[in-house]
């Protein structure tokens, strides 16, 4: 009895191996984001120092040359875009799921799952591009120009669509199936089971993939650039050209120099406090999805 207790309290060397490297990944991963915060901090400090960060949201409009910085309007845009395309994709995503998971037929099932994952694995400049020829003309002739906050909502719907459904059909796949036993003994119909006892149990996998998906449609550079017409001003409807701040930072810093290089690092600091924010919020709302 002594000898298994001792074997248990004391690892063995293959064990204390791959905690020690398990330890050394973490660290390095923990590092790289710390030194990528660093670097972001440190480049915007000089615009930081001289305009101060009121700048950069009462300068009234973006004009760096002329010492204007205010980045309001391509925040309001940031966040409408994402908050529109989450908005459509989770229901949709979510649905995805569910038919996969419960209706389709197993052979239906798997092919519709590999059309989700050659969704997921499209660049991102093919999604841009589809919206630019097809997507950006329909909505031009409903209600002119075409680029828009419409058309840049569509395009992240479509894009962070498959992360969700693939994450939702992984959740709804970990959930015991006495559940729906137990609810199938009680006379629950199949879609009562899904939406009282299946989706619950899944919701924390469903909140990390929108949360994910979320993460994507803030940091979408490309796509979001060729669809939305790239206009500094705050949209008064959906079909308003509107600049994300990953565009802005894409359009400008070829050319970028002085206050204003360091004006678009700031642009970077503000997207990653509002993921660093999108992280927290999630953890508070679902400490459980932090760690599926």
């Amino acid at each position: 009895m002594r000898s298994s207790e001792s074997s248990i309290s004391c690892p063995s060397r293959a064990d204390r191996v791959l905690l020690w490297t398990l330890r050394v990944c973490a660290a390095a991963a923990g590092s790289v984001s710390a030194l990528i915060a660093v670097f972001v901090l440190l480049e915007s400090w000089p615009v930081l120092r001289h305009a101060g960060p009121a700048a950069f949201i009462t300068g009234g409009t973006w004009r760096p040359t002329a010492g204007l910085y205010d980045l309001t309007p391509m925040l309001w845009g940031t966040m409408l875009t994402m908050c529109g395309s989450v908005a459509l994709a989770t229901p949709l995503g979510v649905a995805s799921a569910v038919f996969s998971r419960y209706y389709a037929p197993p052979p239906l099932a798997a092919v519709y799952r590999r059309m989700i994952e050659i969704l997921a694995g499209i660049p991102s400049v093919v999604y841009g591009f589809w919206g630019l020829v097809v997507v950006v003309p329909l909505i031009g002739r409903l209600h002119p120009p075409g680029p828009s906050l419409l058309a840049g909502t569509l395009i992240l719907a479509l894009m962070i669509l498959p992360t969700i459904a693939l994450m939702a059909d992984a959740s709804l796949a970990t959930v015991p199936k006495n559940y729906a036993l137990g609810a199938a003994a009680l006379g629950l119909t199949r879609w009562a089971t899904i939406r009282r006892v299946l989706l619950p149990a899944a919701k924390s996998g469903l909140f990390t993939g929108v949360v994910l998906a979320a993460g994507r449609a803030i940091g979408e550079t490309m796509a979001i650039l060729m669809v939305a017409g790239n206009v500094v001003q705050f949209p008064r409807g959906i079909f308003d050209p509107v600049r994300t701040l990953t565009a802005n930072i894409a359009l400008e810093m070829a050319y970028a120099m002085g206050d204003h290089r360091s004006a678009l690092f700031v642009s970077g600091l503000v997207l990653l406090c509002a993921i660093s924010a999108l992280v927290l919020l999630a953890e508070r709302v679902d400490p459980g999805s932090a760690h599926e």
